[in-house]
């Protein structure tokens, strides 16, 4: 251990199954934790929506709310929790100081401009001016503005007046798993003492659900375990609203503000494994083999639902001795905030000496030991994977 180690010292998690930390980890650490449910409102695909949110608490300025989409203002809320689990927000000094590394994908569309466009197309053969009509007198200038990934960091760096480097990246899971790996790096060279780093996703608009299903990953009509996803209901991904963000420090900073850290995170690894080649089972061994040898593990998994992937995921994780929970099954598929969620649970068992029980009674295995080294993991529905241990601070 030295004083370059990455330490997790806050947490801020919001899911459809509460706010906060501690209201996460009051629901899944007692049996039979049940998934809050949306089967309706995008029939035939079921999501896990939002739960009801006091803006304000975190974005005090009805102004600051009003410019953004509920995506920034879900990302901007939870960051909000992290920096104040942390005993950081209000610190002007040290938030002043703090770098940022979110994962964000493109804002919401305007769905009505877009139905109106295609409603005049039928009837319009002059599709080239018909768009340059629309565009002119239907979008708002904000639209455009509103699109770009790199305006949740700067709606947090306003809010919260977190204002040292800040670094977006993009690619869905792949850009959870590149934002820690990054803060994590950063923080091991000597470059960063204290970082915000997190992911949000608003899964509750069409054109969200549109991005999964054209290439035939969503699940339709019906709810069933993460494990249990069937080929004839669709391509077994339900997708669920949330975001996670965590303060990330070197152990000498949080040392000398005095604060207990939740764990500490280990070596972040990320790859691209080509899935046709028949291999991703193996090679995700190989990465979780690089990791930790011991037997049994706790693992927090980030499955998706994804047949594949899923699949040679769990495969891996059964020949490694490893008891898993799959939290996607309780929260949904949270696209770019898989990774950290799976890193924010896997430190909360670390912190209170107690794992999970099982999130699904029939496809996962209790875990009795108090976990010392949990794996936290994200397989992408379509590429890139992700691991990292979090053990003991």
């Amino acid at each position: 251990m030295g004083a370059s180690d990455v330490v997790i010292t806050g947490i801020g998690i919001v899911s459809s199954l509460g706010l906060g930390a501690d209201a996460h980890w009051q629901t899944l650490s007692q049996s039979g934790a049940e998934p809050s449910l949306e089967p309706e409102r995008f029939a035939p695909y079921v999501v896990h929506p939002l739960p009801e949110i006091d803006w304000s608490t975190q974005i005090p300025k009805r102004g600051d709310q009003r410019q953004m989409e509920t995506w920034q203002r879900l990302g901007t809320y939870t960051a909000g929790l992290a920096l104040e689990d942390a005993g950081l927000k209000g610190d002007e000094a040290l938030c002043a100081t703090m770098d940022m590394a979110v994962a964000a994908g493109g804002g919401e569309r305007d769905v009505a401009v877009d139905q109106a466009i295609l409603d005049a197309s039928l009837t319009r053969g002059d599709h080239d001016v018909l768009l340059n009509e629309k565009l002119t007198t239907e979008l708002r200038p904000t639209l455009f503005l509103a699109q770009l990934s790199n305006l949740l960091a700067g709606n947090i760096s306003i809010v919260h007046k977190v204002t040292g480097s800040s670094r977006t990246f993009m690619g869905e899971e792949g850009a959870g798993v590149s934002a820690i790996e990054t803060a994590a790096a950063r923080i091991r060279a000597g470059q960063s003492s204290h970082v915000l780093v997190g992911a949000a996703f608003q899964t509750e608009h069409p054109d969200m659900l549109l991005a999964y299903e054209l290439a035939g990953y969503l699940q339709r009509e019906e709810w069933s375990s993460v494990w249990e996803r069937s080929s004839a209901l669709g391509g077994g991904v339900i997708t669920g609203s949330g975001a996670a963000f965590l303060v990330l420090e070197s152990r000498a900073h949080s040392q000398e503000r005095g604060r207990e850290p939740y764990a500490a995170i280990g070596p972040v690894l990320s790859a691209r494994i080509q899935r046709r080649s028949g291999t991703l089972s193996e090679r995700l061994e190989e990465m979780s083999g690089a990791l930790s040898q011991r037997r049994p593990l706790l693992a927090i998994s980030g499955a998706s639902g994804a047949h594949m992937p899923t699949q040679a995921e769990r495969s891996m994780l059964d020949r490694t001795g490893k008891a898993v929970r799959g939290f996607s099954s309780l929260t949904g598929h949270l696209k770019e905030a898989q990774f950290p969620f799976a890193v924010a649970l896997a430190a909360l068992a670390i912190r209170n000496g107690q794992a999970y029980p099982v999130f699904d009674d029939r496809n996962e295995q209790p875990f009795d030991e108090t976990p010392a080294e949990v794996l936290a993991t994200t397989v992408g529905y379509h590429c890139f994977e992700g691991m990292c241990l979090v053990a003991k601070a």
